[in-house]
């Protein structure tokens, strides 16, 4: 097939792609389709995304973005590539995206109409750009490959998805190394044209050039009073803890700075914090992905995390820094158990552990912490702590705990009546 339809006849180039994916939807190899986007639609199948999704995981609300984009290293770089490669005119048809290092879209410039054609997609701030968060696209090619990637039309794994074509390419940290972000441009498919990858790489180029100036990266067109007025990068604060109840978990610095955590990284933390000899990358990747897990994904997130948290955590095994472990409002709670500070515990115990998460793993520490929380206040005998503790929605359907009551209060007392009658509905 002559990649050069792509420019010259997109349609056709994108029907022959179309025919392509369904064949190899239904189990039939097709040239067209290479082994390793394959591969990639396979192991985006396997983590449950269907080609007939259209809807990408949401790891925070847009009023959320616009915390993190202020406390993310792109944000200094974002103007100079809006002025490179963006086009919010009214007639602009191409969207320029940036995303975090986990494939998390954090800035999208384009036109209103672009913007509305993205929109139908949830191609949107907040949203969950990587193969978990919503397939094989161009950005998670990005993520995966980490170099730069193109994705036209059916090469997506997701059908709505096949009237882009998509060009993405990684950003990393010039003074660390570290994997920052991922710059992609789509847009319909005729917008592409054979220097739209030679643009983003140049783009990509310019970037990262900024980042290694002594100013961090200003604008090219920032004036040099402006730029010396910017501050130096402070040195690296301590965590002091780990929010993991609830579903915006967050790393809390000495500081006072409270910075969001995606919920993988969020994850990872919650396993990290629950073993004190550590992990190693092969059971990290088991226990988050299954079989279609891999070590040297785990290296990446983990690097990723420790270029957030710094000396917050340790390698070869990954585990928690002594001075961290145990720091988390989950491992709060389990403190004030074992020292018999139940009431303590239960006001500690908020929320759910990861409430979003559906990783097996997560889910039964999610169990344990219920189990440790109900044992105790039920082995307390104190009438006040078991309300509460019923009160609660981990606590609300303990129907051993709902009879400890009615042995306190007796069988006819109105509060044991309505709560029984309460865990009946949640079972």
């Amino acid at each position: 097939m002559d990649y050069g339809l792509r420019f010259s006849d997109p349609a056709k180039y994108a029907r022959a792609l179309r025919r392509a994916h369904e064949l190899v939807m239904s189990g039939v190899p097709r040239p067209e389709i290479p082994t390793p986007l394959a591969e990639s639609w396979r192991r985006s199948m396997a983590l449950g995304i269907s080609p007939d999704q259209h809807s990408p995981r949401h790891l925070h609300d847009p009023s959320e973005v616009v915390q993190l984009r202020r406390a993310h290293r792109l944000q200094r770089v974002m103007p100079a590539l809006q002025d490179l490669l963006a086009d919010d005119s009214s007639s602009g048809r191409h969207l320029l995206v940036l995303t975090d290092a986990g494939g998390e879209i954090l800035w999208r410039v384009g036109s209103r109409e672009v913007l509305r054609r993205a929109d139908r997609l949830e191609f949107s701030e907040g949203a969950d750009w990587s193969e978990a968060g919503i397939g094989t696209n161009a950005i998670s090619e990005a993520l995966v490959t980490g170099g730069p990637v193109q994705l036209f039309s059916a090469e997506h794994l997701v059908r709505t998805h096949h009237d882009w074509a998509c060009t993405a390419a990684p950003i990393t940290d010039p003074l660390t190394g570290a994997l920052l972000g991922v710059l992609d441009v789509s847009g319909p498919l005729d917008t592409i044209s054979a220097d739209t990858l030679r643009m983003v790489r140049c783009a990509v180029r310019v970037a990262e050039s900024l980042l290694g100036t002594p100013d961090g990266g200003a604008s090219p067109g920032a004036s040099a009073s402006v730029r010396a007025s910017r501050q130096p990068v402070p040195p690296r604060v301590a965590v002091q803890r780990l929010e993991l109840l609830g579903d915006r978990p967050a790393a809390v610095f000495a500081d006072g700075r409270r910075v969001p955590l995606t919920l993988r990284r969020a994850e990872i933390l919650a396993l990290l914090d629950s073993r004190s000899q550590g992990w190693s990358a092969e059971e990290l990747a088991y226990e988050l992905h299954g079989d279609a897990g891999t070590p040297q994904a785990i290296r990446t997130e983990m690097f990723r995390v420790r270029s957030m948290l710094g000396d917050a955590v340790e390698s070869n095994p990954y585990r928690l820094a002594a001075g961290v472990a145990g720091c988390s409002d989950s491992g709060r709670v389990l403190r004030l158990l074992r020292e018999g500070r139940v009431a303590e515990a239960l006001d500690a115990y908020a929320a759910p552990l990861l409430s979003r998460s559906g990783v097996l793993a997560v889910q039964l520490l999610r169990d344990q912490l219920d189990l440790a929380v109900g044992s105790a206040v039920r082995s307390s005998g104190n009438a006040g702590l078991l309300m509460r503790w019923l009160s609660t929605d981990m606590g609300s359907a303990d129907t051993e705990a709902v009879e400890a009551l009615g042995q306190l209060v007796g069988r006819d007392d109105p509060r044991y009546v309505a709560f029984r009658a309460s865990a009946a509905l949640c079972s």
